[in-house]
């Protein structure tokens, strides 16, 4: 059972380097499904396990890129496989829609956890058709292979299915505005329904605006930390929406989107549940705090906002039941998160881009 879980700080040169550790009963002999695993969570989440519990067996599951885009000219795949360099499990390419790689996955593996990370994210896609395929039919093909393996599941939810729901963010208030929200609150409807009738732990987590390491491949749709940073390691005025410092979200360091994932593997209910830190700050502590990290005091540029009317303005998770039920605590405020991550802005930067 993983339910005592306990973190410290490491400080190294006198500079608050946060990493999150846990100490967990083994994994020895389980098998763990990520799917998805190419990108940014599933890949945190793979090196996750292979570091802490290297006893333990790690498939993943991706569709890696092909070039292929959406209508919207975004690529329909963002898994990569320089997120994955240094992974010695096993890695399959394949596509989650794919009814036979399902099929040899159940017939061929003994899962005891899937973490489902797989879906079209692109919250400005315009197929529907494959949105709801991707995201919501494989989903349920997923769910019936975790029951018939007795396998947990731990699927990535979203806060996009809140839409412009006032905040804070509560689980049964959604009011999704693009088919991506609606794609995963059809997901979490179909987890319920499951969760009725089944033995296995059923989590949904509705990832708020997640930011960290491993997501520069995810390219425009990368967090906003990763754009500033990268406009200000170039010399450039951050450009910023005009009231910026009124634009508020709930903004969530990569690592404590692993803790709740792994508090998740055992849960006292199923259930879905918020995973931000509770706190809502704005683009302009952003580009403030990165302008301070750096070492930089460019001139902010401010231009309008040609979203309104289809912008979230407010988000902020009410995270009070998955405190509770998953005994999940945010560890990460904006400043120690954009401390912690700002060596691999700059990493990235002189490697991918410069």
């Amino acid at each position: 059972m993983l339910m005592n879980l306990r973190y410290y700080n490491i400080k190294e040169n006198n500079i608050m380097d946060v990493k999150m550790k846990y100490i967990e009963d083994t994994l020895e002999g389980k098998t763990i499904l990520i799917t998805g695993g190419a990108g940014f969570i599933g890949s945190n989440l793979a090196f996750y396990f292979q570091e802490n519990h290297p006893e333990a067996k790690v498939v993943i599951l991706d569709s890696f890129r092909s070039g292929e885009k959406l209508s919207n000219g975004n690529l329909k795949s963002f898994g990569h496989f320089k997120n994955l360099i240094g992974f010695r499990g096993e890695i399959i390419s394949g596509d989650i829609n794919d009814k036979d790689l399902l099929l040899d996955l159940e017939v061929n593996y003994n899962f005891d956890y899937i973490f489902h990370e797989a879906a079209i994210s692109d919250t400005t896609a315009l197929e529907q058709d494959l949105m709801i395929k991707t995201n919501v039919n494989a989903y349920k093909d997923l769910l019936h292979l975790a029951r018939s393996h007795g396998a947990n599941m731990i699927y990535a939810s979203s806060a996009a299915t809140y839409g412009n729901a006032s905040s804070p963010q509560r689980v049964g208030r959604e009011s999704p505005n693009n088919v991506y929200g609606f794609s995963k609150l059809s997901m979490d409807n179909i987890s319920r329904e499951y969760m009725k009738e089944s033995d296995i732990s059923i989590v949904g987590l509705r990832y708020f605006n997640v930011y960290g390491a491993r997501e520069y491949f995810k390219n425009s749709t990368a967090s906003m930390i990763l754009q500033f940073g990268h406009q200000l390691l170039a010399g450039k005025n951050p450009r910023l929406f005009e009231n910026s410092d009124k634009i508020l979200r709930d903004f969530i360091y990569i690592e404590d989107i692993i803790q709740a994932n792994i508090k998740a593997m055992h849960p006292k209910q199923s259930g879905i549940y918020n995973v931000g830190t509770g706190k809502a700050r704005s683009f302009q502590d952003i580009v403030d705090i990165l302008q301070k990290e750096l070492g930089t005091s460019f001139v902010c540029e401010y231009i309008p906002n040609p979203f309104v009317g289809s912008y979230q303005f407010h988000t902020e998770a009410d995270i009070t039941t998955t405190k509770e039920i998953l005994g999940y605590e945010p560890r990460f405020e904006m400043e120690d998160g954009i401390k912690a991550y700002v060596s691999e802005i700059q990493r990235i930067y002189k490697e991918e881009v410069k």
